[in-house]
């Protein structure tokens, strides 16, 4: 195993959307953009981890602005941080209007990732060395969002959570 920096995984994904992709009011689907954002972050945490990964879980997705037909989609995807077999991606999405040169943020989320062996099995992941101040962000943050991630899905306890916990007692009155 290696360890490997954000930039190293980081995966940039370009799409146009097509009168197939939209919906009555002729936006984009939520269900594509779900779908591609998927795909750019899978590919961001296979290069991580130098295997097949599989789609752990998907943190809240807020859609900001609707992304209108023929409008050029910009995914981002990188590892935020890597855990024992799980890696958290961090995913951007910005479109751009290109009669007009408007380009506007539309959404973002976190998606979590788990590599798997030649047998299907959960294998260890590289290790995630974050540089820059926003990657160290990431990095931090990311114990806390995979806490609340398995407290919400039954899988720990919350009184296990500590770093979860740490939010609430440590806010002085």
């Amino acid at each position: 195993m290696s360890a490997k920096t954000p930039k190293e995984s980081m995966t940039v994904m370009t799409e146009i959307v097509l009168p197939n992709d939209t919906n009555a009011l002729h936006n984009l689907r939520g269900g594509k953009i779900l779908h591609w954002m998927d795909i750019a972050s899978a590919i961001a945490a296979g290069k991580h981890s130098n295997a097949v990964v599989v789609t752990a879980s998907v943190d809240n997705v807020s859609f900001e602005n609707p992304i209108k037909l023929g409008d050029v989609v910009v995914i981002t995807a990188k590892v935020t941080r890597a855990f024992k077999t799980s890696m958290e991606t961090h995913i951007e999405v910005w479109a751009e209007n290109l009669p007009t040169e408007t380009r506007y943020r539309c959404n973002e989320a976190f998606y979590t990732f788990v590599a798997l062996d030649s047998n299907g099995k959960p294998k260890k992941s590289n290790e995630l060395i974050p540089e820059t101040e926003v990657e160290k962000k990431h990095y931090e943050g990311a114990l806390r969002r995979r806490q609340l991630r398995l407290v919400l899905a039954g899988r720990m306890k919350p009184d296990d959570a500590t770093e979860l916990k740490s939010l609430f007692t440590d806010i002085k009155a």
